[in-house]
C-alpha cells in the first residue's frame, strides 16, 4: 500500500512539473499610462494611495506580479482575475472612459467598497497590506460620491 502512495506522489510531482511547461499569458504591465486616474483632477491623494496598495494589481496596467503568479496552476487564476478586473475597471484607462461610464464605475466602486466585496478576500488573504479598514472604506465612498457629483455637473 505504501508503494502505491509513493507512486501517486511521484506522479503528482511529475504532472505539476510538466504543467510548468505550458505557457501562460499574464496580462502585460505598462508603466506609462497617460490616461490613468492619477492624472484626473478628481482623484484625492489619500484615495490614490489606497487604490495603489489595494486595487492596482487587478485594476490597472501596473500589476506587480508576485513569484507565485508564474507557477501553474496558480498563474492561471491570477491571469484570469487580472483580465476580468481590468475589464470591469482599469484605473490606467480612466480618462478614456466616457463620463457616463465613469459615473457607473464610481457607483460600482461605492457599492463594492461599502459591501466589503473589494478587494477580494482571496487577494487580501495573501496581500495583507491590501486590506481596507473602515476609515479607508469611508474615504473611498466619500470620494466616489464627490466625484459623481462633479462629473454629473459637467454633463448637465
Amino acid at each position: 500500500m505504501n508503494k502505491i502512495w509513493k507512486y501517486i506522489g511521484i506522479g503528482l510531482v511529475v504532472i505539476l512539473l510538466a504543467l510548468q511547461l505550458i505557457p501562460n499569458e499574464l496580462p502585460p504591465v505598462q508603466t506609462e499610462n497617460p490616461a490613468a486616474i492619477d492624472h484626473s483632477p478628481l482623484l484625492d491623494p489619500e484615495v490614490a494611495t489606497i487604490f495603489k496598495s489595494s486595487c492596482y494589481d487587478c485594476h490597472s496596467n501596473e500589476t506587480d506580479y508576485p513569484w507565485y503568479s508564474h507557477v501553474v496552476p496558480v498563474s492561471w487564476l491570477v491571469a484570469k482575475d487580472i483580465r476580468e478586473g481590468r475589464e470591469e475597471l482599469n484605473f490606467s484607462e480612466w480618462e478614456n472612459y466616457d463620463p457616463l461610464d465613469q459615473l457607473a464605475i464610481l457607483d460600482d466602486i461605492y457599492g463594492e467598497v461599502e459591501e466589503e466585496e473589494m478587494p477580494l478576500p482571496i487577494y487580501t488573504m495573501i496581500h495583507w497590506e491590501a486590506r481596507i479598514g473602515a476609515f479607508e472604506r469611508q474615504k473611498i465612498m466619500d470620494w466616489a460620491e464627490r466625484s459623481m457629483d462633479e462629473i454629473a455637473e459637467k454633463i448637465e
